[in-house]
């Protein structure tokens, strides 16, 4: 087995040089051209000053530019630090001090922003902007070799999305990246040089390099790129380039359900889906499986897990609603609020151990032994797990509403808000209550040309679980705010004053 995540790309190159490895639009770069490519981005790292283990950033769009930096930046040795091409400058900043990130490249439209950032982290800027990036690269030195990594040198650091704080980078090693994108492609998806991946997951979160990139790489298959989702683009590319797997997060197959023209759209292609990031609400999952008539296989994990910790093994039985079972070379428990393991079919804490499980928090001693407590990579998501060992996600702890004494898991309430014929979308949040510490209420968005009010929400709900579970609060909006990768974020969510129960 390789011990660089660079090797996946050396070797795939010399098998497949022909094939075509990366794709936007009319644009296609074969496996010879990207490895030429990051064999030069070497050269010029090395040429400035970049030694095995220095941080570098990459602040790039889903262009076939990604691939050629990403692996450019493993093959000098260097350590990858993937960055949201939407930063502003003083997050720019926080991210390269941080890491200690000796270089950024980033996309020319995005220049001011990085530029700020660069400046004031006193990071070297490397503008990304085709025509002239081609130059640069062609007319760097090329580095001779993959320089030596140990399998448990740090490859990349992705920093979490920091929503209980300040953002914490996640180190993950070479090791922690072959073995989980090895596992994930060849024995859950089973991905050759035949197959067409849709890359429309950001190429700089966990699950778009793992499931994504890496996996495709690694295989020889062609990787699809749309540099910022749309749902009619999506089905359009599905179409036009035969894809085989279509990786998302749950918001993308409902958009994709909901896309104008959807009904004519050619899917025939697809042969597996993949779901991952949050969890799919149930009925997204059925209504999506028998518009395109595709199965959808659930996954869990990530970013401190390298990201995929279970799937619904394709050779197993797949059960909707649940995150499957650990992958290969993987354990998962529920626990208790003393790290005992639950009974069966009781909520408790995931912890997770093996292969996938990051090094630790980038310069946070305090941070990684507070996760790791026991040896358990400690998930802060709440799930229960039944008689044939398959687990079922209720909730990230922290979302979890204590409404007077009694817990309320905003999962639940969901798929069952999803089942009203009206909703098109939702989120169920705690917000303060005088009396009862926290109250349940939940946004709603609608579906195109349906009608309902509060009331009807309301009732709907409340004549399908106990009392003191249904939303009191109910208030409607045309989007719920969503990040990058279309999970949607709940802290951005504040309940308007009127609201009335």
């Amino acid at each position: 087995m390789p011990t660089s995540l660079a090797q996946l790309l050396t070797e795939t190159a010399s098998a497949h040089a022909e094939r075509a490895a990366l794709k936007l639009d009319d644009t296609v770069v074969n496996y010879a051209v990207l490895n030429e490519g990051a064999t030069r981005i070497a050269g010029l790292l090395k040429a400035r000053g970049v030694q095995p283990g220095d941080r570098v950033g990459i602040m790039l769009p889903n262009v076939p530019y990604f691939g050629v930096v990403y692996y450019g930046i493993l093959r000098a040795g260097g350590v990858v630090v993937p960055m949201n091409v939407l930063l502003k400058g003083r997050e720019v900043a926080f991210y390269l001090r941080d890491s200690g990130a000796k270089l950024l490249f980033a996309w020319h439209d995005f220049g001011e922003a990085a530029s700020t950032g660069a400046q004031e982290a006193g990071a070297e800027l490397v503008s990304v902007k085709p025509g002239e990036f081609e130059q640069l690269v062609m007319e760097a030195p090329r580095a001779p070799e993959d320089e030596p990594r140990e399998s448990t040198d740090t490859a990349v650091i992705l920093y979490t999305s920091g929503t209980t704080g300040t953002p914490k980078g996640a180190e993950l090693t070479h090791e922690n990246l072959i073995l989980n994108c090895s596992v994930t492609a060849k024995t859950l998806i089973d991905v050759s040089e035949e197959d067409v991946v849709l890359g429309a997951l950001p190429l700089f979160h966990s699950f778009g390099q793992t499931c994504g990139l890496n996996a495709a790489v690694a295989h020889g298959a062609c990787l699809t790129l749309i540099p910022r989702f749309e749902p009619v683009k999506a089905l359009e590319i599905i179409a036009r380039d035969k894809v085989t797997v279509l990786e998302g997060v749950p918001t993308m197959y409902h958009a994709m359900l909901n896309a104008p023209g959807h009904e004519e759209a050619d899917t025939s292609s697809l042969r597996v889906c993949v779901s991952g990031g949050s969890a799919m609400p149930v009925e997204v999952m059925k209504r999506f499986e028998q518009t395109f008539d595709c199965i959808i296989l659930e996954g869990y994990g990530l970013s401190e897990t390298s990201p995929v910790a279970s799937f619904n093994h394709p050779d197993k039985p797949r059960k909707p609603g649940s995150i499957g079972t650990p992958i290969k070379g993987v354990e998962m428990q529920v626990v208790d609020e003393d790290d005992h393991e639950v009974a069966q079919g009781e909520v408790g804490e995931i912890v997770i151990r093996g292969h996938n499980v990051m090094k630790g928090y980038w310069g946070r001693e305090d941070a990684t032994e507070e996760v790791m407590r026991g040896g358990w990579f400690h998930s802060g998501d709440m799930a229960t797990q039944d008689e044939d060992g398959y687990f079922f996600i209720v909730d990230r702890k922290k979302d979890m509403i204590i409404r007077g004494g009694y817990n309320v898991y905003p999962r639940e309430i969901e798929e069952v808000l999803y089942e009203h014929p009206a909703v098109s979308e939702v989120a169920v949040i705690g917000v303060a209550d005088d009396s009862l510490g926290e109250e349940v209420a939940a946004m709603v968005v609608l579906k195109d040309g349906a009608a309902a009010t509060e009331d009807d929400i309301r009732d709907y709900v409340k004549d399908r679980v106990a009392a003191y579970k249904y939303p009191r609060q109910i208030w409607f909006s045309d989007e719920l705010p969503k990040g990058p990768t279309g999970k949607i974020l709940k802290r951005e969510i504040q309940a308007p004053s009127e609201t009335e129960a």
